[in-house]
């Protein structure tokens, strides 16, 4: 791995795309961690990122951004189409690279970025930021902890309530676009986290609301030896949805609502300030007797993706979100559809020597 950071030399970083993802998460992320100077970004309306970030360089094309000598890390958060060219591009350009998720479109473009960062020696990562939400923390830590004995059904639900249907991309019928491929990954990466690859995928992805142009409803089994793992996301839950639930052999637990920092973003709260990442929702864990008992939910704080970025380019740490990781969530997402498509079970299509570096 090459580094960037010799002498306390900061990390410039490049910031490709600013629409919700790049303005909402990354740019006050990466502005949030000592050490990461975001020195550039790419986008076609310089006025809304001036507003924003005075002091940046904008810059009208993601090539100018990427082919900028004074570039260490390119960060895109740009349509999903456009992630397997542009970080193909900024590879062969000696950058290291962030990206947005889901990685890539299918599995061949994440395995073609994949062969490429090994051969550049450059950082290749991807932006599941989630994984330091606070209500997965406090599920992981009340798992891990033994409280509800031995996990057999979990169930992970990112709903919303937008029934008419909006004039962007993430909702026409484009590569990338649909309620799956948006929210999928999110829920995907964190079951994978605390279970390891399923056995096999059964899902039933759907258009439910008038006038959509893609899928807006998505409900995945992901199916293990010992127990089951419920993935959900809609666009038509008004409320009434619990954010986790899970049931062990012992106890259960439920999170309601999800974690704030996207909220916190939108309202302008700076990462790393005093109320960052707070969770006033406590879980209830319900023991043998149906008896709740609160549990208090532990700060989340998705700056920990950058901190790590930052001490994986200066030798410090492994990268936070090794690519393959990355890889076997495309894997769940294709498996997903498919077996949609054709209402069978699929298996992952992973390579014995990906499932061995995931192990």
């Amino acid at each position: 791995m090459n580094k960037v950071t010799k002498d306390g030399k900061s990390i410039n970083v490049a910031l490709i795309g600013y629409g919700f993802v790049g303005k909402t998460f990354h740019a006050p992320l990466i502005q949030s961690v000592p050490g990461l100077n975001l020195t550039l970004v790419s986008s076609r309306d310089a006025e809304k990122v001036k507003r924003d970030l005075p002091d940046v360089t904008v810059v009208a094309t993601p090539e100018e951004a990427i082919h900028h000598p004074d570039i260490d890390l390119v960060v895109i958060a740009s349509p999903n189409a456009t992630h397997a060219p542009l970080a193909t591009l900024a590879l062969n350009a000696g950058k290291h690279v962030v990206v947005d998720k889901p990685f890539t479109l299918d599995m061949q473009e994440a395995r073609d970025l994949i062969a490429l960062a090994q051969e550049k020696q450059t950082l290749l990562s991807v932006f599941h930021n989630r994984r330091w939400d606070s209500d997965y923390l406090g599920i992981k830590e009340v798992i891990e902890q033994g409280l509800i004995g031995n996990v057999k059904h979990f169930e992970s639900h990112i709903d919303r309530f937008r029934p008419e249907v909006r004039v962007r991309w993430r909702e026409q019928n484009v590569p990338g676009s649909g309620l799956w491929f948006d929210l999928g990954p999110h829920i995907i990466d964190q079951a994978l986290q605390l279970f390891g690859l399923p056995q096999s995928v059964q899902g039933n992805i759907a258009t439910l609301r008038e006038g959509a142009e893609i899928n807006d409803w998505a409900h995945v089994v992901l199916n293990y030896p010992e127990h089951k793992v419920i993935l959900h996301c809609s666009m038509l839950a008004a409320g009434g949805v619990q954010r986790f639930t899970v049931h062990g052999d012992k106890a259960s637990v439920v999170k309601a609502t999800i974690d704030q920092q996207e909220s916190q973003l939108l309202a302008g709260v700076i990462p790393g300030s005093e109320h960052w990442g707070e969770d006033s929702d406590d879980l209830v864990v319900f023991d043998a007797n149906a008896q709740p008992k609160p549990h208090s939910t532990p700060k989340g704080d998705q700056r920990q993706y950058y901190i790590q970025i930052r001490d994986a380019l200066s030798g410090k740490r492994s990268n936070p979100v090794h690519p393959v990781e990355a890889l076997a969530v495309m894997a769940v997402l294709e498996a997903a559809v498919k077996s949609s498509d054709t209402g069978t079970t699929q298996t992952l299509s992973l390579t014995d020597s990906e499932r061995a570096k995931l192990q």
